[in-house]
C-alpha cells in the first residue's frame, strides 16, 4: 500500500469534511411566556436533543428563545416564522384558525378521546404521513417539525353542583374558541372566555362556570371560585406544534434536518410525560384544596353528546368551500381514532 498516497487522500477528505461543517443559529418564538409547558419543552428537551444529535457531524446549532410576545404575540408565531423574523416557532393552530384550519379538527369533535397521548401521537403521525395535513404549512411558507402540543381532557368547573344537564339550564359558562360549540343543547349560555380572565370573572359573577383543562386550572387556582369539577370526557385536544421557516429549513444539510426531527420527537415525549404527570397532580391538589371532583354519569355524557349541534360538519363544509380538505380531514381523523381504539360518543363524520 502506498501509505503516503493514502495519508494525502485521508487529509484531503478531512479538509473537505471540515469545509462543509457549518454553525447555525435559530431564533425560536412563542407568544406565551416560558412558564407554559409547550414553551418549556423547547429549552428543556428540543434544543439539547438537537445539539446532541449533531455531535460528530461537524455541524452545530445555537438556539435563541424569544418568548412571551417579545417578537411574536400568541397567534402570530406562524406569520413571524413565515416572514423570516425567526427560524422556528411554536405555531398554534388553535389561535391561527384562518391559516391552520384543518389542524383544529379535534376541537370540533368532542367526546372522542380523553387521552392526550393518544390524540397527540396520532395527530403527529398524520402530519408526517398525510400530505393533506401539512399542505397548510407549506402554503404559508413553513414546515411542520413535530413536537405536538397536546391539551389534556377538558373539564367543566362551576360554582354550583352539577348532577345532570338540567343543572346547566340558564347558567353562563365560558369556553375558548371552538369549544363554545360544546355547550349547544345543554341549556347553558355560552360565553367566550380564556384563561387570563377566568378567575376574576368567575369571582365577580360574570359567569357561573368554565370549560378548562386540569393542568391549567390548578395554577390558575380556579378551584377557589369554581369548586365543583365535573369530568365528562369532553376530550383531549391538539393545539399546534413546532414549525420552521421553509426556505431556512430547505437550505439546511440533511444531518441538521434529521437532528431537528430527533429533537422534535424527544420534545413530544418530554411534553406528554410531563403533561400526564401534571394532570394527575392537578386533580389531586385541587381535591386537597377543597374542590369536589365527580365523574359525569354515562347517561349525562350520552345526553350531552347527543344534544350538541354537529359543528364538525359545518366546520368541514366551510373549509371545503375554501378548497381545503375539511371533510376529508374530518373523516381521516375520526377513522384513525377509531382504528387506534377510541370509542367516540358520536361519529361526527358519519352523520
Amino acid at each position: 500500500m502506498n501509505w503516503k498516497k493514502w495519508t494525502t487522500a485521508a487529509t484531503l477528505a478531512c479538509v473537505a469534511g471540515m469545509a462543509t461543517a457549518e454553525d447555525f443559529t435559530a431564533t425560536v418564538v412563542a407568544g406565551h411566556p416560558g412558564v407554559f409547558r409547550w414553551v418549556k419543552m423547547v429549552d428543556e428537551s428540543f434544543a439539547p436533543q438537537v445539539q446532541a444529535a449533531l455531535e460528530g457531524s461537524g455541524h452545530t446549532i445555537t438556539f435563541d428563545g424569544q418568548y412571551g410576545g417579545s417578537i411574536a404575540k400568541v397567534g402570530d408565531e406562524l406569520e413571524t416564522v413565515e416572514a423570516g423574523l425567526a427560524e422556528i416557532g411554536i405555531c398554534q393552530s388553535l389561535f391561527d384558525p384562518s391559516k391552520l384550519g384543518v389542524q383544529n379538527v379535534t376541537y370540533y369533535t368532542p367526546f372522542v378521546s380523553d387521552d392526550p397521548r393518544q390524540v397527540s401521537e396520532l395527530m403527529d403521525r398524520l402530519h408526517r404521513e398525510d400530505a393533506r395535513m401539512t399542505a397548510s404549512y407549506y402554503d404559508n411558507g413553513v414546515v411542520y417539525l413535530g413536537a405536538p402540543i397536546g391539551i389534556d381532557d377538558y373539564l367543566l368547573m362551576t360554582n354550583f353542583e352539577v348532577n345532570s344537564l338540567a343543572d346547566l339550564e340558564g347558567r353562563k359558562i365560558a369556553a375558548p374558541g371552538a369549544a363554545l360549540n360544546w355547550l349547544t343543547g345543554t341549556g347553558a349560555v355560552g360565553v367566550s372566555g380564556n384563561l387570563t380572565t377566568y378567575y376574576n370573572e368567575l369571582k365577580t359573577g360574570v359567569y357561573d362556570g368554565v370549560i378548562v383543562f386540569a393542568s391549567a386550572a390548578l395554577p390558575g387556582k380556579l378551584y377557589e371560585v369554581a369548586p365543583y369539577v365535573t369530568r365528562a370526557g369532553l376530550g383531549a385536544q391538539f393545539a399546534g406544534g413546532l414549525c420552521a421557516n421553509a426556505d431556512w429549513h430547505n437550505a439546511l444539510p440533511e444531518e441538521v434536518k434529521a437532528a431537528l426531527t430527533v429533537g422534535a420527537d424527544a420534545a413530544r415525549e418530554w411534553y406528554l410525560a410531563s403533561l400526564e404527570e401534571g394532570v394527575a397532580t392537578s386533580i389531586k391538589m385541587m381535591g386537597e384544596n377543597g374542590a369536589t371532583i365527580t365523574d359525569a354519569s354515562d347517561e349525562m355524557r350520552k345526553a350531552w353528546a347527543a344534544g350538541m349541534a354537529n359543528a364538525a360538519q359545518e366546520w368541514a363544509a366551510g373549509l371545503d368551500a375554501e378548497s381545503k380538505p375539511g371533510t376529508e380531514i374530518l373523516q381521516l381523523y375520526m377513522q384513525s381514532m377509531r382504528d387506534a381504539g377510541a370509542t367516540p360518543l358520536r361519529d361526527w363524520d358519519k352523520e
